[in-house]
């Protein structure tokens, strides 16, 4: 029977939370650059999901959270090794700030459904929900930042992501379902 994220010490939590600020940064650091935006192919949102469907969404979010406040406060934890305020101020820091709420969406809606059998259907579309939140945030971010159309925005920053992100989706959905009931088990 799954138990609930509760069962862990506050400091087994807080180390979970560091471990997946870090792999976000290296899912940052595994970055493609894409000529015609400034937006780079990245595994971070990947990591994202994984932390909002594996923390739930207050540890979760909460990861994403130190991730964000180390790298605008100068630590390369962005694309291409990239820190600091200017980053987050910049048109991609939109993306970057929508991690938090990515985690803390998908963590939301999979505990919705904690005490039953995951689907991996529902969890598929938890973290479809939470991605569309992090485009929401950081093509808005983008439009504002830019001034940039809203039709260009989403062809720029959103359209080609698309199939990729489809992948990554069901990659950590995939993961999500296998690694939950283990990670939920009190050691």
């Amino acid at each position: 029977m799954e138990r609930s994220v509760h069962h862990y010490s506050k400091t087994t939590y807080l180390i979970l939370c560091a471990l997946f600020a870090a792999l976000t940064a290296v899912g940052a650091w595994i970055s493609i650059p894409l000529p015609f935006t400034p937006v780079p192919v990245t595994l971070a949102t990947m990591v994202t999901s994984l932390a909002g469907g594996l923390l739930g969404p207050r540890y979760g979010s909460m990861s994403m959270v130190v991730y964000v406040l180390l790298g605008a406060a100068g630590a390369p934890f962005f694309h291409n090794f990239t820190g600091g305020a200017g980053i987050i101020a910049g048109p991609t820091g939109g993306y970057i700030v929508g991690y938090i709420f990515s985690a803390l969406i998908c963590g939301i809606l999979i505990d919705i459904n904690k005490n039953r059998k995951q689907s991996f259907l529902w969890i598929v579309l938890s973290i479809t929900a939470g991605l569309f939140a992090c485009y929401l945030l950081g093509t808005l971010w983008f439009i504002m930042s830019t001034g940039t159309g809203l039709v260009p925005s989403i062809l720029m920053c959103v359209v080609p992501f698309l199939p990729g992100d489809a992948l990554k989706i069901i990659a950590s959905a995939l993961l999500i379902k296998k690694l939950r009931p283990v990670i939920f088990k009190r050691l």
